[in-house]
């Protein structure tokens, strides 16, 4: 998934610097009520500050019915 823009400033200092990074291992975002495996979370996020502008999990599909 494509997260962010590249004309984006952060809220809290407003650096453009910003970088990508992703949540792995323990933590794991899990479908509630279903045995299947749950998906990275991946965030957008401020190099100087390091402010989280966005979070999103790679495979957003595993939660679908789960409402």
């Amino acid at each position: 998934m494509d997260i962010g823009s590249t004309d984006t400033a952060c809220p809290k200092c407003g650096s453009r610097e910003l970088g990508r990074g992703r949540q792995r291992g323990y933590a794991v975002m899990s479908p509630i009520g279903k045995v299947r495996f749950g998906s990275n979370v991946e965030y957008l996020l401020c190099t100087d500050c390091g402010y989280i502008l966005e979070s999103y999990v790679s495979s957003p599909e595993r939660f679908k019915g789960t409402l």
